[in-house]
């Protein structure tokens, strides 16, 4: 998981968490079967082949960006599933913003993001919630240093056919994108990037 520690340091701890190299589902469930989880060397080799290639890249990414334009803003987008049991009581927000409780970005610009989630009313949302930003949002947003991170967790039902049907026969076809919700979602992610775009350091 390129979004977690290369120590492997849980990222909620007191939480249900999926590790460096996951051996359970977000649902709790096993990934391997019995005896074939990697084991600390094809961990390290991993790291070697995957992790640090893929962060060595995006390091660089922002250092030119940095150097080109003075600051640089990392967007880091995820979704998941809005109903996991094994990682959170309930049913998660749709729209979860994460800035590492405040620290992974610059105050005005969260407070522009927060603004574009709260002037919705389509969209639950929250912002440093659940999900607060992993690893990248967390390493990598260094407001003071010029490098701005946040990340997005969106919930599947934005834009998924998760909920159309019962839950096997839904997982069994992939899960396929439903093109209403979609449509219906779009504005608002666009406006999310929108304020990003405009938004200069003070």
């Amino acid at each position: 998981d390129l979004n977690r520690p290369p120590e492997n340091a849980p990222m909620y701890p007191g939480a249900n968490n999926t590790g460096l190299c996951p051996t359970s589902a977000f649902t709790g469930e096993p990934i391997y079967r019995e005896g074939q989880a990697p084991d600390a060397a094809e961990i390290q080799q991993r790291i070697h082949d995957v992790w640090k290639p893929y962060h060595q890249a995006l390091s660089e990414e922002l250092g030119r960006l940095r150097q080109l334009h003075g600051y640089a803003i990392l967007f880091d987008g995820h979704s998941i599933k809005g109903e996991l049991p094994w990682l959170f009581e309930g049913s998660l927000p749709d729209l979860n913003l994460g800035t590492a409780s405040g620290s992974s970005c610059a105050a005005g610009l969260r407070e522009q993001l927060t603004k574009v989630l709260a002037g919705q009313t389509r969209y639950s949302q929250v912002v440093d919630g659940r999900f607060k930003g992993g690893y990248i949002t967390r390493h990598y947003g260094r407001p003071l240093e010029g490098t701005h991170a946040v990340q997005l967790e969106m919930s599947w039902r934005c834009y998924l056919q998760d909920d159309l049907q019962d839950d096997a026969s839904a997982a069994a076809a992939g899960y396929p994108i439903c093109p209403q919700r979609q449509s219906e979602v779009t504005p608002v992610l666009r406006e999310l990037i929108l304020t990003l775009i405009r938004w200069r350091p003070q």
